[in-house]
């Protein structure tokens, strides 16, 4: 048994490495394209979201507006910002393309709109009674 008798397995060999190789050098390409398919579960599962205020801010969830390095500098010892916020706001960020503040903002009135709070902050009950 000779090295050519296995012709064909060396072939395939071959051209698997090449598509794969091609897929590894175009992934920019053709990896968003399943981003709607990819259930975001998946993502939690294989990136879990950071436990600390160092973690947060490396992760960008730190602005002007928010920051978060008076934590840090003052040794807080907590875990960090609230997970189930934490992967609302970075989703929000990944899906709509938008900075921190901007996600933080759609965050919060989506949040308001479930408890039935307008996007003014008052309530969307018709029986609510407001006072001058």
């Amino acid at each position: 048994m000779a090295l050519t008798d296995h012709y064909v397995l060396y072939s395939w060999a071959f051209v698997l490495m090449v598509i794969s190789t091609g897929l590894f050098v175009f992934r920019s390409t053709w990896l968003p394209l399943l981003e709607p398919i990819i259930p975001e579960h998946a993502y939690t599962l294989l990136m879990p979201y950071p436990s600390s205020f160092e973690a947060d801010i490396e992760a960008g969830l730190s602005s002007d507006s928010f920051s978060l390095a008076g934590n840090v500098t003052d040794g807080d010892s907590r875990a960090g910002l609230d997970a189930n916020a934490k992967s609302e706001i970075l989703g929000i960020m990944k899906k709509k393309r938008v900075t921190f503040d901007q996600a933080r903002r759609i965050y919060l009135e989506q949040k308001m709109a479930k408890n039935g709070i307008g996007p003014d902050g008052r309530p969307l009950d018709p029986r609510a009674v407001f006072f001058s």
